[in-house]
């Protein structure tokens, strides 16, 4: 009877998180039109403290995105700053049709894409979409980050940062929507999520 049980709730934790991360279906057309907005921020830039993180304002940052996919971590050295990035995209890449024919993958903090051919530009690609690494600013906003799914639209408002740890660690975010490759992440302070 015991291992009835156990494997009852084996199962019933597997249909949850089968449930969890199943993709939200979306009509065709694109459903986030507006790129990110960023204001840089001068010597007077807010400042926090997370754990054994030193964390400065670079600009602040607010968008609305389609989630591409997500990532989550456990174990990587930014982990407990950052447990997890989400993969977004905004006009063309917020569009079913385009989405469809394209193959989207995360691992070990990068995001990739790979499609057989160029239906749009790649540059629209490159420049309609990110990777972007959130640091949860208040347990809420860690708990509402825990329910999103590709598919969703997220609105995110908050600050581009730079983090420094007490042994010497640092990790800094990109502040430009048209750079590629390492370092062309972004890493938000995240204060307020929204989802539809």
């Amino acid at each position: 009877m015991r291992r009835l049980g156990l494997l009852l709730l084996v199962c019933a934790l597997g249909a949850y998180w089968a449930w969890h991360d199943r993709p939200i279906e979306r009509s065709p057309g694109v459903l986030a039109p507006d790129p990110p907005s960023q204001r840089l921020l001068d010597a007077g830039a807010p400042v926090f403290q997370k754990g054994r993180y030193h964390i400065k304002a670079l600009a602040e940052f607010t968008l609305e995105a389609r989630v591409l996919g997500r990532e989550d971590y456990c174990f990587d050295s930014g982990a407990d700053l950052s447990p997890l990035d989400l993969a977004l995209g905004w006009g063309p890449m917020s569009d079913s049709n385009v989405l469809e024919r394209i193959d989207i993958q995360q691992r070990h903090r990068f995001y990739y894409w790979h499609v057989n051919d160029f239906f749009i530009p790649r540059r629209d690609i490159e420049t309609h979409s990110a990777n972007m690494h959130l640091i949860p600013a208040t347990g809420y906003v860690a708990d509402r980050l825990k329910l999103i799914r590709p598919g969703h639209i997220v609105s995110l408002r908050g600050y581009l940062v730079e983090a420094h740890r007490d042994d010497g660690w640092q990790w800094r975010s990109s502040l430009s929507r048209e750079d590629t490759g390492n370092g062309a992440c972004e890493l938000i302070w995240v204060e307020t999520v929204a989802l539809r």
